[in-house]
């Protein structure tokens, strides 16, 4: 069974380079930007792939579906039960009984030229793989944060996404909150005077994996689950079924996630680069716990410190300025002096870009051929300050950052910037 099915998983290997060279030549824009025979007018359904289909995807499958403007047509997953609840659930929303086509093997899904884009939610360890291959069959791309596992996958999916023209959203979602939108502008216009130093408050690093063997589930692909990676003894912690009532935990192991510095420091550390307008760039510089420093701490060009401090109350971002401080968590927005959580920022100050909703504002860049709010390089700018943490984290010392070359002024760290993956994967 084992030999026939290694058969077909090369034949399905075949068929999807072989489709996707040409999807990606002639689907350089999607099919209702595209006039003559078959044209779809902008203003009709774009049709959605999801691959992943745990926690997460049912509720990005929500929100797409909210914003009316979507069809899902088909989904990918290794995990049986989760796959088939999901086609389910997608059937029911459109009163159909097989209008969501189902996938063990997402290349299957990449490989039909009628889907305009995917979704992304699966591990993030294989984040770059599927997004690299997706640009690859001309899809456009919403992938979850933490962008990438490693800094120089976050670079290649840039690349990419830019070589196949794909618009590309990270689903860093706090851009299109009001409450963090109003804090950069704070913090932009001066209100607070010049930023000395910013706090990040959320958990700490990942540790390597040391879950025990369990008896792997009949309807769970393990081996496709782990991808990438090297052989893992399986535990449900990482891939839990949707009777268990927690989020997967492999974010907390190295060889999967970035542990919290990634998975909450994706939507932290991205505020605070957007409200040093670092968008395209970052720190120079990270220093991990030392007598000289109670924090992890990196330094930016202009002199500006961030902290990565632990948890106060709810994960959040405080900015510290000459003349005031600004603290935003998720549906609460502080300030000192209070009154200035309510400033109105003037038509003639600076603005950042305006999104109401993260879901929508994707698909009005895929109908205008434009960036989104979170574009593919903004999502990598920010993984990669949290990955020059872990990394700092791990070999306990300082380390000086280009953030141009983005290469390390340590050749230990620079070996962390990237990870050794199966062959058949090395995209």
């Amino acid at each position: 069974m084992k030999n026939e099915q290694d058969g077909k998983n090369a034949i399905n290997r075949r068929s999807f380079i072989k489709q996707a060279s040409v999807i990606s030549s002639f689907m350089i824009v999607p099919r209702f930007v595209l006039g003559g025979k078959g044209f779809i007018p902008p203003s009709d359904l774009i049709s959605i792939g999801h691959i992943g289909t745990g926690k997460q995807a049912f509720g990005l499958k929500q929100s797409f579906q909210d914003t009316k403007e979507v069809k899902i047509i088909a989904a990918a997953d290794v995990y049986g039960s989760k796959l088939k609840q999901f086609a389910s659930e997608v059937n029911q929303f459109y009163g159909t009984q097989d209008g969501c086509a189902t996938y063990g093997d997402f290349r299957d899904l990449l490989a039909r030229k009628d889907i305009d884009a995917v979704v992304i939610a699966v591990p993030d360890h294989w984040h770059s793989v599927i997004a690299i291959l997706s640009a690859r069959a001309g899809k456009d791309i919403y992938c979850e944060k933490p962008l990438s596992l490693t800094i120089k996958e976050g670079r290649a999916m840039v690349n990419e996404s830019r070589k196949h023209k794909r618009v590309f959203q990270t689903g860093s979602m706090q851009r299109s909150w009001p409450e963090f939108r109003q804090a950069v502008e704070l913090v932009r216009n001066g209100y607070i005077g010049d930023i000395k130093t910013i706090k990040v408050n959320v958990g700490g690093p990942p540790v390597p994996y040391n879950l025990p063997a369990e008896p792997i589930p009949a309807d769970l692909n393990w081996e496709f689950w782990l991808g990438p990676n090297a052989p893992q003894v399986y535990n449900h912690n990482l891939a839990p079924s949707l009777t268990d009532d927690f989020w997967a935990h492999w974010r907390d192991y190295k060889e999967f996630g970035g542990g919290y510095v990634t998975d909450w420091g994706a939507h932290m550390f991205d505020i605070a680069q957007w409200g040093l307008d670092m968008d395209g760039s970052g720190p120079i510089k990270v220093t991990p716990p030392d007598k000289d420093h109670q924090f992890l701490t990196y330094e930016y060009a202009n002199g500006i410190t961030m902290t990565h401090e632990p948890i106060q109350g709810d994960n959040g971002v405080h900015f510290v300025g000459t003349k005031g401080e600004v603290h935003v968590v998720r549906g609460k927005l502080e300030t000192t002096p209070p009154e200035l959580k309510d400033q109105v920022i003037g038509a003639n100050e600076k603005h950042v870009y305006h999104s109401e909703n993260h879901y929508k504002d994707f698909l009005q860049a895929m109908r205008n051929r434009t960036k989104p709010i979170c574009d593919v390089e903004i999502g990598h700018r920010t993984a990669t300050v949290c990955n020059m943490g872990n990394i700092a984290y791990e070999l306990k010392r300082p380390l000086k950052w280009d953030p141009v070359k983005e290469e390390f002024d340590d050749a230990e760290a620079n070996k962390l910037t990237s990870r050794e993956m199966k062959k058949e994967w090395r995209v």
